[in-house]
């Protein structure tokens, strides 16, 4: 039997409702500032779909786009005006940025109550301790959607495949503060399939097209692809048997060979993407209310 598709769609649509709701009487309402560097042309896709989250939402949003030769002293000087801010609520600084940038420096320079992306050491400092105030937005968007589909991970054996600071490691530790047993697989694992296919959950962020396949896949797993990726392909049809305008992303797990071996499984598009926006309206409505207290 065919797995269960996981509709991150549907799920996002939904929490946005609610979220957008709360987010819509607030007064004054929230406020998001929005930091780009350089012109990569995703990040000026990411950010638009920001925009319309916000827009959506009823949270005013202020884009300050910085050419790609800015210094680091230049970004820290608007990220302290707008940590000084008071009408501004959550502060996001779009990635990727340019190499003479030192993208942590940054990052640790946003007020910890103001770090809506929870990439900053603080954030994930208390997410570590198991105290999160605001999490990494597409992990605890990875989070919610096994929420809806009551996939309970507690004492199950969980492998995520991808170790850094936006998803695996914060994945792993929201997976850890449920009661998973987790492992972290990387690029330096030897023998990856040996570990995933004793995976009662997999979760894939490495984004390396199609990496992993049915034969590393447990019979029954629940599969979360994280990954995103150009396809090069055209005229592709997408889960729900509708075909692509443009040719679509794919993911890190071969979905249409991996889908007759899983229990549940993510699609690319359609599954954990339109969660991390929602995720990031969520983050800006408790950064509001952290600094309202």
């Amino acid at each position: 039997m065919a797995a269960e598709i996981i509709d991150g769609k549907k799920v996002a649509s939904e929490w946005m409702d609610s979220i957008s709701a709360e987010l819509s009487s607030l007064s004054p309402p929230a406020k998001l500032a929005l930091i780009r560097v350089g012109d990569d042309p995703a990040s000026g896709i990411y950010l638009r779909k920001k925009e319309e989250a916000c827009k959506k939402a009823g949270v005013l949003s202020q884009l300050m786009h910085f050419d790609k030769n800015a210094t680091r002293a230049q970004v820290l000087e608007k990220i302290t005006q707008f940590n000084n801010d008071k009408s501004i609520n959550g502060i996001l600084l779009q990635v990727p940025i340019p190499a003479h940038l030192d993208v942590l420096a940054l990052q640790e320079a946003i007020n910890p109550l103001k770090d809506v992306d929870g990439f900053g050491p603080y954030s994930l400092g208390l997410l570590a301790m198991g105290n999160p105030k605001l999490k990494a937005a597409t992990p605890a968007g990875v989070m919610k959607l096994l929420q809806y589909y009551n996939l309970d991970v507690a004492s199950k054996f969980c492998v995520v495949v991808g170790r850094s600071n936006i998803v695996g490691k914060p994945l792993a530790q929201l997976l850890l503060m449920q009661n998973a047993t987790v492992a972290i697989a990387h690029s330096k694992t030897n023998d990856l399939g040996s570990l995933t296919k004793q995976a009662d959950f997999l979760f894939v962020a490495v984004g390396k097209p199609k990496l992993i396949n049915a034969k590393m896949v447990k019979k029954g797993a629940v599969v979360v692809d994280i990954g995103m990726n150009r396809s090069g392909e055209d005229d592709v049809k997408l889960f729900d048997g509708s075909k692509a305008k443009s040719p679509p992303p794919v993911g890190d797990v071969d979905f249409n060979s991996v889908k007759k071996k899983a229990s549940y499984i993510t699609p690319v598009p359609g599954g954990v993407g339109p969660m991390t926006v929602a995720s990031l309206m969520a983050n800006v409505l408790q950064a509001y209310k952290l600094q309202k207290k």
